[in-house]
């Protein structure tokens, strides 16, 4: 069994990705560390230049060019630490984005899933960016830390007793910065859920905009899409809520800490204790030892960081379907068996003790009423999900033994809903594991009866996608056309057909017929007529094989030939009630990679 990628934990995320830029981080770290230490020494020369000036000595040139060096060498040195940082968090982000998306797809439909496809999309925008600036605030920390402490101990060096009146306040501090990073993260991870909540809404309402359409619901649906915005609204005014308490109490402790420490350093100059120069050496490190913006900015960027992690952590978490690296036999038939296989999804049996063997080359049709395991049969038979038992082979090789990449040579699918991907016409059939010529491209487009009307459209097969209306029978012409050109020794047609007009169906079933012999075909039908001349037909009940022969022969049975006929319309109900729950139960392909979900 191959080893799952290297990503990301749950709990080490910040860690694991600045493995991955150690050098850029590294120079982060080192150019904010040396501009804080650039503004730390800048109050100590700015002292030793006034005290040289107030005594009347000569101009203390060198003092002079030393704070003007100092100054030029924290703004190039924040410069620096911002492109680097900015670069790396960009490469990070959209490394974190690739590896999470390569989880979800790795992992069984049934898994990948679990997040709604708006959600996922918000984690593997907003969220994939917020945790992958972790490494690079972590890195920036540096400054943040170095220039209370080098306030503080520039303090003691200049005098104790200016940094004991600072320190009467640290208590207050400390307490304020806690409650501000406690706050914090409970209101970004609020805030993230509801923004999923949007997008996840948003998502459902584009996918079904015709039923929309003609149910009339835009309205209601205008008002459920933005219902979330009430609580995003109430989770940012939280937020600011949040900062704008930290810097209120802020802004009347820091003036009185500030005004304390110049009063006992004004005291200490009137008593000769130090001079001028200190004193404005003093002023300056009691604003760096009291600033709490660099503090609270980076307090609240981890907690953004740490929240969006959190939402990663289950998809990073995703495991991969398992296999191993064996390989089909060469110039294998395509003989498929199943045996003893069962799916089961959330305590449902959507399959039961499912046995029957495809010899290599035939043809086999999978019928049974709506909810009977039809797509879950055709998901198991080509590897899109995993029975909970039993063992699917193709030529004597366990599915879940193939490498993955070597199936999708030899498997191909395809949808009744077929997804189009691809920026061109031409590029949707061609999508997939092997890329087909263009002339391969055509002739599996005249086998699925879509070159006609392509050659309609406005550029031919070069016409973009979203320039192409495409209708119902169409679209799934095309999922046909990607499928013949990509054929292997297995081709599966989950319901493939199920919106192509008698006469190109007829068309497509005799390409079909063609590749007796050279391709096995397991097509899930609803329609008789994709049924009648396939070499065995497979009957499933209720998750059960009831009977495997020929159609001729099957025919005989009433039940059988009741599958066909549309049922009363008690008995329709309840059938339409066990598909939505096979639906709901069964396992699917991600809709970032796949057509169809099985029913």
């Amino acid at each position: 069994m191959t080893s799952a990628p290297d990503v990301p934990s749950a709990g080490g995320t910040a860690l694991d990705l600045a493995r991955r830029r150690p050098a850029a981080l590294t120079g982060v770290l080192v150019c904010s560390a040396g501009a804080a230490l650039a503004a730390v020494a800048l109050p100590a020369a700015l002292g030793t230049t006034v005290d040289h000036i107030v005594t009347g000595r000569a101009v203390p040139w060198p003092a002079l060019l030393l704070c003007a060096a100092l100054t030029a060498a924290e703004v190039l040195l924040d410069a620096a630490a911002a492109l680097l940082g900015g670069g790396a968090t960009a490469w990070l982000t959209a490394w974190l984005r690739g590896q999470t998306l390569d989880r979800v797809v790795r992992a069984e439909p049934r898994h990948g899933e679990t997040v709604a496809p708006g959600d996922l999309a918000t984690r593997l925008s907003a969220n994939a960016a917020d945790a992958a600036s972790a490494p690079v605030t972590l890195a920036g920390s540096a400054a943040a830390v170095l220039l209370p402490v080098g306030g503080l101990v520039g303090l003691f060096l200049i005098d104790p007793w200016t940094a004991a009146a600072l320190l009467t306040g640290a208590p207050a501090l400390v307490a304020l910065l806690v409650t501000f990073a406690r706050h914090t993260a409970d209101t970004t991870a609020d805030y993230q859920r509801a923004q999923a909540d949007v997008a996840t809404r948003l998502t459902e309402v584009l996918d079904g905009a015709a039923t929309v359409r003609a149910a009339h619901t835009g309205a209601r649906e205008y008002a459920r899409i933005l219902e979330p915005l009430s609580a995003l609204a109430r989770y940012g005014r939280r937020t600011w809520e949040v900062y704008g308490r930290a810097t209120g109490r802020s802004a009347v402790l820091l003036p009185l800490l500030t005004v304390l420490v110049l009063a006992v350093a004004g005291l200490r100059l009137a008593a000769g204790a130090i001079s001028v120069g200190d004193l404005v050496a003093v002023s300056r490190y009691a604003m760096l030892a009291v600033g709490l913006g660099s503090l609270t900015g980076t307090l609240g960027a981890l907690s953004r960081s740490h929240a969006a992690a959190r939402r990663l952590a289950p998809l990073l978490a995703l495991p991969a379907m398992p296999h191993r690296s064996l390989t089909l036999p060469p110039g294998g038939p395509g003989t498929l068996e199943l045996r003893g296989v069962k799916v089961v999804r959330d305590g449902n049996d959507l399959l039961r003790d499912v046995s029957f063997t495809v010899p290599g080359g035939t043809s086999t049709a999978v019928v049974g009423r709506s909810g009977s395991g039809k797509s879950v049969l055709a998901a198991v038979a080509g590897r899109l999900t995993d029975p909970d038992a039993g063992t699917v082979t193709l030529d004597g090789v366990p599915l879940d033994a193939v490498e993955p990449v070597r199936l999708r040579h030899d498997v191909t699918y395809a949808f009744a809903r077929p997804a189009l991907l691809g920026t061109t016409v031409e590029d949707t059939i061609a999508f997939g594991a092997v890329q087909p010529s263009p002339s391969e491209v055509r002739s599996a487009a005249r086998a699925a009866s879509a070159d006609g009307f392509i050659e309609l459209l406005p550029y031919g097969y070069r016409t973009p996608l979203a320039q192409a209306p495409l209708s119902g029978g169409e679209r799934q012409r095309l999922g046909l056309a990607r499928a013949f050109a990509h054929t292997g020794r297995l081709l599966v047609l989950d319901d493939a057909t199920s919106g192509l007009d008698t006469v190109t169906e007829r068309q497509v079933q005799r390409d079909l017929a063609r590749r007796a012999g050279t391709s096995t075909r397991v097509i899930v039908a609803h329609r008789l007529s994709s049924v009648v001349e396939a070499d065995q037909v497979v009957w499933l009940d209720n998750g059960t094989v009831r009977a495997v022969g020929r159609h001729e022969d099957l025919w005989a049975d009433h039940a059988y030939r009741a599958v066909f006929v549309v049922p009363p319309a008690g008995d329709e109900e309840k059938s339409a009630d066990k598909e939505k729950s096979a639906e709901g139960a069964g396992s699917g392909e991600p809709t970032l990679v796949a057509e169809e979900e099985p029913r």
